[in-house]
């Protein structure tokens, strides 16, 4: 069969969003199936349902991404490692450096201490561990740089996740005090950023906040690959700084930049994840006047009921760039290319509209 590929993003229908991502491509006469995060643990049981349903009931799967520790992302995995034999599992466990971090925690002296309480820390991505570990499954670092089948590790880079691990509010190293006082205002701000007030705007208009997003979402695994002679990227969660790991390690990797075929917008469409420049670089310039159609896919994993996802700014930015704009909310979304095994059933989605206002 001709080299293929087909991407599906799974609805994750909780008040939150979430991401549960399939692939499965043929290069050069060998297929592989690769999936990116299993969102919640509901999400993770129609994950391994959808995969047997159309990827011909495989018993194996090459790869298994954990972006992050985040449980609309991990939990779900567990349901993957569970029913199926797993090739290897990727994800980056903050505990196994703890003896490499001590130094730089002022209330650790033991690195078992530190060890334990990374590990309960972060227990989506420890949970997945237990299971792989049970199970045989081989468990790597995905840094930059790494190969994952034919998909190239984007970022983080091995210093800045370990810096994010250091200065993270995961970080078991405040006094309850201050701990409290964090999430009084982590509260706050969190309103803060429901209620916001919308500016309507002409084409081309559009503003992100200063704020940035969280280390948990910077660490996230970014992914890219070069199939059918297509771009595509896979973000998850990451932020703005993890984009810019993006953009300077591209040239190496062999990706032109700009330019994305298939690009997931980075956490559920948070507008504290981009900036104009940053897309700019990976998507290119605001094109002067609409598009009559999208000449790339952009996908956003959010769901129905989460108000927050995705920001109007978001939606209007991947527009300006000439994207053919899809949200799952409610429903599944195959993205595929040329060559591609038939599904019955399945019909053509009609891109986003442009929203004429966006976020102050």
């Amino acid at each position: 069969m001709a080299d293929y590929f087909e991407i599906d993003f799974l609805g994750v229908e909780t008040k939150k969003s979430g991401d549960a991502i399939a692939v499965r491509y043929e290069k050069d006469g060998v297929t592989r199936i690769h999936v990116v995060d299993g969102g919640y643990a509901a999400t993770g049981e129609k994950l391994r349902d959808h995969i047997l349903a159309h990827y011909g009931r495989p018993s194996f799967i090459d790869h298994v991404v954990a972006t992050h520790n985040d449980g609309d992302h991990a939990r779900g995995l567990q349901a993957i490692l569970e029913h199926f034999d797993v090739g290897v599992l990727w994800m980056l466990r903050p505990w196994i450096y703890a003896d490499e971090l001590i130094g730089r925690f002022e209330t650790y002296s033991s690195v078992d201490r530190l060890r334990s309480a990374l590990r309960s820390a972060y227990a989506n991505l420890a949970a997945l561990e237990e299971i792989a570990v049970k199970k045989g499954i081989e468990i790597r670092e995905p840094f930059q740089g790494a190969w994952i089948g034919e998909f190239r590790v984007m970022a983080p880079t091995r210093a800045r996740f370990l810096d994010l691990v250091v200065t993270s509010d995961k970080t078991p190293e405040a006094t309850n005090e201050e701990s409290s006082f964090g999430g009084l205002l982590t509260t706050i701000v969190e309103r803060a950023k429901t209620a916001v007030a919308l500016i309507r705007a002409a084409w081309g208009g559009e503003s992100f906040p200063a704020e940035d997003t969280s280390n948990e979402n910077e660490m996230s695994v970014v992914q890219s690959a070069q199939l059918c002679d297509e771009k595509i990227l896979l973000t998850a969660d990451t932020g703005r700084d993890g984009l810019a790991e993006v953009i300077a390690y591209a040239p190496s990797a062999g990706l032109a930049l700009p330019g994305i075929n298939r690009f997931q917008v980075p956490h559920h469409g948070g507008r504290r994840n981009l900036t104009t420049d940053l897309l700019d670089a990976i998507l290119g310039q605001r094109l002067e006047n609409p598009p009559a159609a999208g000449h790339f896919t952009a996908v956003i994993s959010s769901a129905k009921e989460d108000e927050d996802h995705p920001r109007k700014v978001v939606m209007r930015a991947m527009i300006h760039r000439g994207a053919s704009l899809h949200m799952t909310e409610g429903r599944d979304i195959w993205s595929y290319s040329r060559n591609a095994p038939v599904r019955e059933g399945w019909t053509a989605l009609t891109p986003a509209g442009y929203p004429e206002e966006y976020e102050e």
